[in-house]
């Protein structure tokens, strides 16, 4: 395998790729989850009604340009997340399974479920502020406004008009749901896909290449949704709020099914597993690539002192 500084920008690489696939569906999810936002059922306006009908209504209003809204803030935050999640995954899991099983190369559902919510927890944190930007660019819509808005020209003045009324601490507002979020995706992101790919060769003979990475993704992308979706939602709705609507996480979940019921945590959740599973599809897969190939610029620059540690 590559070095983990390798396999950070393998990642990262591999995650904008998928993004610039994707990002349409995640406007629409984002919408979704703030449409009707703490308003008791029957209130509720049904602007965006699912991923395609969703995609439709803001490329007709809004064009292209409203469709990727924050495209470069979801860059700069799937590089600091995948980097961090997939670059930091495998040596963790391997000094964990070194110190605990005395054999590195031992896979335990356990220490890969940790693995994979640490990595995925420390890349949240270190993104947070993209992403809080990049969900308020989003959900603003001129035409069909859904939740609060927030005019922002682009991401630099988003983050600037936050730190000037907010401080540093505006700027990770709601990193905790974020934390929490992506601590359940990438607690079953890469050891449902291992297990998948692991599985697949051992019962149905697959072969290492893209049919069984495409495979291994799918299963991994549907599984990542279901855990994912809820405290997707909240986080959605903690970047997105003006002042001090909710006061955290467990305030933001109370409020949200007291007054819209408790399916109101899975609103969404069909643009967000057609934007997850294409998206785990083509990180997945693209990382398998691109690991491949700064593994083969790793061994051209690197001595053999550095690469036999990796």
């Amino acid at each position: 395998m590559s070095t983990t500084a390798g396999a950070f920008v393998a990642g990262g690489i591999a995650a904008v790729g998928a993004v610039t696939a994707t990002h349409p569906f995640e406007t629409v999810k984002i919408r979704m989850q703030l449409q009707g936002e703490l308003q008791t059922k029957g209130h509720q306006p049904h602007h965006y009604r699912g991923p395609f009908h969703g995609v439709g209504v803001i490329v007709r209003n809004e064009g292209l340009r409203g469709i990727y809204r924050g495209i470069g803030c979801a860059y700069v935050y799937q590089v600091l997340l995948n980097g961090c999640r997939l670059g930091f995954y495998e040596p963790m899991r391997n000094g964990l399974a070194t110190l605990l099983l005395r054999d590195g190369s031992k896979q335990n559902l356990g220490i890969n479920m940790f693995c994979g919510a640490t990595s995925g927890i420390i890349g949240a944190a270190a993104g947070s502020p993209f992403f809080l930007v990049k969900t308020r660019l989003q959900s603003f819509s001129p035409f069909l406004p859904v939740g609060t808005q927030h005019n922002y020209r682009n991401a630099i003045d988003g983050l600037s008009q936050i730190y000037r009324a907010e401080g540093f601490r505006g700027l990770y507002r709601g990193v905790g749901a974020a934390m929490i979020r992506t601590g359940f995706g990438s607690s079953v992101q890469l050891p449902t896909y291992f297990f998948a790919k692991r599985r697949l060769v051992r019962h149905l003979g697959m072969e290492e290449g893209a049919p069984l990475h495409l495979a291994s993704s799918t299963v991994s992308g549907f599984v990542v949704c279901c855990f994912m979706h809820p405290p997707d939602t909240i986080m959605s709705r903690l970047y997105n709020q003006n002042g001090n609507l909710y006061k955290g996480v467990f305030d933001c979940l109370g409020k949200t099914i007291r007054t819209e019921g408790l399916f109101a945590i899975y609103k969404g959740f069909l643009p967000h597993l057609a934007r997850i599973l294409p998206h785990t599809i083509l990180t997945l897969s693209l990382a398998e690539q691109t690991n491949k190939l700064i593994r083969k610029v790793e061994q051209r620059i690197l001595p053999a002192s550095v690469l036999g540690k990796a």
